[in-house]
């Protein structure tokens, strides 16, 4: 009779175990997902942005044209991006190159420099890029604990079991490490 005990002790041990891991790891799976919607919601705003600054520059758009339009081909190409995490990642780098190229433009145009509402845009969209890369902080930081623990043992066994697959990090693009280097501006 003990033996029994003990064995329906240790078997209901194991099905309070394996309902807490996969308890566990679908919380850490919808941090994940907060955490992206975080992202997209800065993205989203980021996007707002980007035709009102253009706007402000417009009287400007004879002597830099192809710098434009190097801005709202990247913008039009982040915003309609399929959403995985690779694509999104590199959408945004080169949206960000090309943004980088336009506040370089202000540099050369002292009235442009001196325009408050492109200057308040300008504020508003640097605004947003640091609440971009925190969101990106916080994403990654979700996914690494989230894909740790579906492959520590032997939470990964019950993972496996439930269909839970590791997440990708919002991680640079190969082009946005280009876009980190100063811009060359040529007149």
């Amino acid at each position: 009779m003990s033996g029994l005990i003990v064995v329906l002790i240790v078997v209901i041990g194991i099905g309070f175990y394996l309902m807490n891991t996969y308890n566990t790891l679908v919380r850490m799976r919808n941090s994940v997902k907060e955490a992206w919607s975080d992202i997209e919601v800065q993205l989203k705003r980021r996007f707002d942005l980007i035709p009102n600054i253009l706007e402000s520059v417009k009287g400007y758009r004879d002597y830099e044209s192809s710098t434009l339009e190097k801005v709202i081909a990247a913008r039009n190409s982040a915003f309609n991006q399929p959403h995985t995490v690779e694509q999104v990642a590199k959408a945004e780098g080169e949206l960000s190159g090309a943004l980088k190229s336009l506040f370089a433009l202000s540099e050369a145009y002292p009235d442009l420099k001196a325009n408050t509402n492109f200057l308040e845009l300008q504020r508003e969209l640097r605004d947003t890029e640091d609440k971009i890369q925190a969101a990106r902080r916080f994403y990654n930081g979700n996914v690494l604990a989230y894909n740790t623990k579906i492959q520590q043992f032997p939470a990964n066994i019950v993972a496996e079991k439930f269909s839970f697959t590791a997440e990708s990090l919002f991680e640079l693009a190969a082009d946005e490490q280009a876009a980190r280097q100063p811009v060359k501006v040529q007149f």
